[in-house]
């Protein structure tokens, strides 16, 4: 009974696993580190890792426990790579100054890898988490490459999910188009900032998104030069969607609450204030008149 009911809790988040409490350890001791299953990434070299990828490498494969990642203030130039071997991963800054503790890389989808092929978009990420129950609260993500309108194969992403049963609460994602890839899985975003240009936030995940801001730096007057989010369900079996819940959509441009990646693409806006940002015409069907269903 007491396998069971350990195993079951093990099944759900908590507001713990996005926390480090400093009063009950010691972070300066390595040996207290450990047994709170805390890893300390600090720049400077003042803790288990320089880099956050350096963290995530020291996880065990097939971990079955909660690790929290605890990211000293600092600006991380690295890719950061999360792979499905690894769930309960919490990757955590200062929830009251997630500014100060930053992520960022700059690849797009024409980039080329080292055999000379384009990345394309799904490994454009700044960090990509196909692991399961990933946490993360008080950082920063970001792809430092803005969408040009007058170029194609832009896309850069700046966090793409992939796991089941995430949570991000403060976290800043940052980029332009495509800026969160939610590619699949059930996510639940609490006070997050997202910002970008065109579809920035896409997928064909289940999220529930509350109290977020939306921030658009679409550019002004040049017609409709944005759209909020694309969501790619397929079939009318597949539950899926983006619900949007006591959201701000604000910034600039002229942009879609929308567009249809795919043929059974569902997004729900609930109780969120908009600026006067978004253009009449409010969704696209992606130019497939069969998607006005």
């Amino acid at each position: 009974m007491f396998l069971a009911s350990k195993l079951e809790a093990q099944r759900y988040i908590t507001w713990d696993d996005i926390k480090v409490k400093s009063n009950t350890i010691d972070l300066t001791i390595e040996k207290s580190r450990k047994s709170e299953g805390v890893i300390v990434v600090d720049q400077n070299g003042n803790g288990d890792s320089v880099t956050v990828q350096g963290a995530v490498d020291m996880v065990a494969v097939h971990n079955s426990k909660p690790v929290k990642i605890l990211i000293r203030p600092g600006i991380y130039r690295e890719k950061v790579f999360i792979p499905a071997s690894k769930p309960f991963i919490s990757l955590i800054g200062d929830e009251k100054q997630a500014r100060r503790t930053i992520i960022t890389w700059n690849n797009k989808a024409s980039d080329k890898d080292q055999y000379g092929n384009e990345l394309g978009t799904v490994n454009t990420a700044t960090v990509a988490v196909e692991s399961d129950y990933f946490c993360a609260s008080g950082i920063t993500i970001e792809n430092t490459v803005i969408a040009l309108p007058q170029y194609n194969d832009m896309q850069a992403v700046a966090l793409r999910l992939s796991g089941d049963r995430a949570m991000l609460y403060k976290v800043r994602i940052l980029g332009s188009q495509d800026t969160l890839y939610d590619e699949s899985g059930s996510h639940y975003f609490y006070k997050c900032y997202i910002r970008g240009t065109v579809d920035f936030i896409c997928g064909n995940a289940r999220s529930l998104f509350q109290g977020c801001i939306l921030h658009s730096i679409a550019e002004d007057n040049i017609g409709i030069s944005g759209a909020i989010a694309a969501h790619q369900r397929e079939s009318p079996d597949e539950d899926t969607g983006f619900s949007f819940v006591n959201c701000k959509v604000n910034g600039s441009g002229s942009v879609l609450l929308g567009r249809a990646w795919g043929e059974y693409s569902r997004i729900i806006y609930s109780h969120c204030y908009f600026d006067g940002l978004i253009t009449p015409e409010g969704w696209s069907d992606w130019d497939l008149s069969s998607r006005q269903q």
